[in-house]
């Protein structure tokens, strides 16, 4: 056996970081003596440490770190190549971030402002004469007394809001009113993260005034897109959900702002632990009366036969993903999938409020050698 100071020497992981590993379960000692609690460690066991410190040099979440460590060699691998091309991928969105600030602030020219985008297949320019078509439908669940969500889409702005505390069902209906003009308000490609950030303080504002002074209780989950024409820029804060459905795969495009999620981006928590989790509702972000903290906002490029779901976690909670794209891929028109996928969450018990808006990128450009009526 080998005493946890010189495993730490040998492996270069500190026994504070041993100690977090032995209690994660991704770097448990070969034993812990029963009076004194102290750790010991097999000499096997520094090829998984070393594999587990490299890791971690490179910056990869504990949670992907077990993951890649529970695998054979070939497979660790492939799990490590992906893992570092998205590293990459975002890096080089930093790096022009960067130029394009050094040139900002130097006054040189400065091309278009970068956008941290998720790890999907490539995108290509979006051709002239792209629409949305959308349906929104709001549904008060099988438990619920009362639906505190509202969910709305335009011919620009799709949203969902999840309210919560007494006064749960104002602020969200607040909160969405206060996004609406921008069905009408003119859009520059360049400034519409600026307009939508601007957009969310005056939901912030209204969720304030709905809840009053002496209630910071009272709050909303709020998650839109804004459709500009080529893009739909994307604003996030709670725990609701924005996905997109393209070429077959369905990809989840916001993160969620909870403590529980916070704990799996640490690896305190495995996906399982984290599903039966008694805190998995307890937000880390919202608008509520007491203020909010800045969302998430990125641009998204659009490609004819994208297909974009927003919905409150009602839906995530009572559905899996594998069944929400099924019902994504297999329904002919937003308005049958919102459907189907509020009867789907309703048929398995639908212990919250479910909130749904799909909204569909088309191509209504005409085709040499045709018309369009």
């Amino acid at each position: 056996m080998i005493t946890i100071g010189a495993f730490s020497k040998a492996c270069r992981l500190s026994p504070k970081a041993l100690r977090l590993y032995d209690e994660l379960e991704l770097l448990r000692p070969a034993r812990v003596d029963p009076e004194t609690g102290y750790r010991y460690y097999a000499p096997e066991q520094l090829e998984q440490a070393r594999l587990v410190a490299w890791l971690r040099r490179l910056g990869m979440p504990l949670a992907e770190i077990r993951k890649v460590s529970a695998l054979e060699p070939v497979a660790a691998a492939r799990e490590i190549r992906a893992f570092w091309s998205r590293v990459e991928a975002e890096t080089a969105t930093r790096r022009d971030l960067a130029s394009f600030l050094v040139n900002h602030l130097t006054g040189l020219p400065t091309g278009p402002l970068p956008s941290k985008e998720p790890t999907m297949p490539p995108v290509t320019p979006a051709p002239p004469g792209l629409e949305l078509r959308y349906a929104a439908l709001s549904d008060t669940g099988r438990v619920r007394p009362a639906n505190q969500d509202t969910a709305y889409a335009g011919t620009r702005v799709l949203v969902v809001a999840d309210g919560f505390g007494s006064g749960g069902a104002p602020a969200s209906g607040a909160a969405v009113e206060a996004l609406k003009f921008l069905d009408t308000e003119p859009l520059a490609a360049g400034n519409v993260l600026n307009l939508l950030e601007d957009a969310v303080q005056g939901a912030t504002e209204a969720v304030r005034e709905v809840a009053g002074p002496t209630d910071p209780e009272t709050g909303t989950t709020l998650t839109a897109m804004v459709w500009t024409g080529s893009q739909l820029a994307l604003v996030h804060i709670g725990d609701s959900r924005a996905y997109l459905l393209r070429d077959g795969e369905l990809f989840r495009i916001t993160h969620d702002h909870t403590v529980v999620q916070s704990m799996l981006d640490e690896g305190r928590l495995t996906p399982e632990e984290a599903t039966a989790h008694p805190q998995r509702t307890l937000l880390a972000k919202a608008l509520t009366g007491a203020g909010s903290p800045p969302p998430d906002l990125r641009l998204h490029d659009a490609r004819p036969g994208d297909r974009y779901l927003l919905c409150s976690d009602g839906l995530p909670t009572a559905v899996p993903e594998d069944t929400i794209k099924k019902t994504l891929k297999t329904s002919a028109t937003p308005a049958g999938a919102t459907q189907s996928l509020i009867t789907t969450a309703n048929t398995a018990g639908a212990p919250d409020n479910v909130s749904c808006v799909v909204a569909d990128v088309v191509d209504t450009a005409p085709r040499q050698g045709l018309s369009r009526k």
